[in-house]
């Protein structure tokens, strides 16, 4: 009896999985299908989303989870609309294997949730863990550039903001995961990437002129990158 339930089980799940996978792939074609007819379409990031987690810490106090740590461990106050190449702490495989922290690949696009910090993001070069105050995403490369996802996230700071809750203002992965942004072609995505990419170097290597000067700078750059994630249908 026990074998058969377990039986049962075991197919249970594997028709689940097709199922989720076949709606995936009607998905994607219907995202495509949509892209081809408009040029762009309205999608939320749960469609482009591979995966999503967030981290944790590992029990302060027990030094074999920190001394002679050498994997990356970021918190969010390192979240700052840049691309992270290292990080300010480091933690044990012990500490991976007795808390919720795990490793994440490269070029997640990462999104602060809690207090002061939420609604930042940023990408990671590199593999590393994180705390539970970041929502890490994996971008299908199908369907979107992990960087164009970045800069949308980034353009709607606003809209992200307004949708923290709670006396210390957290953001949680539901809401995170609804914000829509538009969704071109991955050769659209790769124009404005590239256009982005050399606008944010430009405002990333200010270190001389007035505060106004740099300010202004930082605007222009803004409304550029507003102009080019918004897109009109075709007529």
């Amino acid at each position: 009896m026990c074998r058969n339930r377990q039986h049962n089980f075991e197919q249970s799940r594997a028709e689940q999985s097709r199922a989720e996978q076949s709606r995936a792939e009607q998905s994607r074609a219907l995202i495509k299908l949509l892209q081809y007819v408009f040029g762009y379409t309205v999608v939320s990031l749960q469609d482009i989303v591979k995966k999503s987690c967030s981290g944790g810490t590992p029990k302060k106090g027990v030094s074999e989870y920190y001394e002679g740590g050498n994997i990356p461990w970021l918190r969010t106050q390192e979240v700052v609309f840049r691309d992270i190449c290292k990080t300010e702490c480091f933690i044990t495989e012990s500490a991976v294997k007795n808390s919720a922290a795990k490793w994440i690949p490269e070029n997640c696009v990462i999104v602060a949730i809690s207090g002061a910090t939420a609604g930042r993001c940023a990408i990671n070069k590199i593999p590393l863990t994180t705390n539970q105050h970041c929502l890490n995403l994996e971008v299908d490369p199908e369907m979107a550039l992990y960087r164009y996802v970045y800069y949308c996230i980034c353009a709607k700071q606003e809209e992200l903001l307004a949708k923290k809750e709670g006396a210390r203002g957290d953001l949680n992965s539901t809401r995170i995961l609804s914000l829509q942004i538009d969704l071109p072609s991955i050769e659209e995505q790769k124009r404005i990437v590239s256009i982005l990419d050399r606008f944010d170097t430009i405002c990333n290597d200010l270190t001389s002129g007035l505060p106004a000067e740099i300010e202004a700078r930082q605007k222009q750059y803004e409304y550029y990158r507003d102009k080019l994630l918004t897109f009109e249908e075709r007529g």
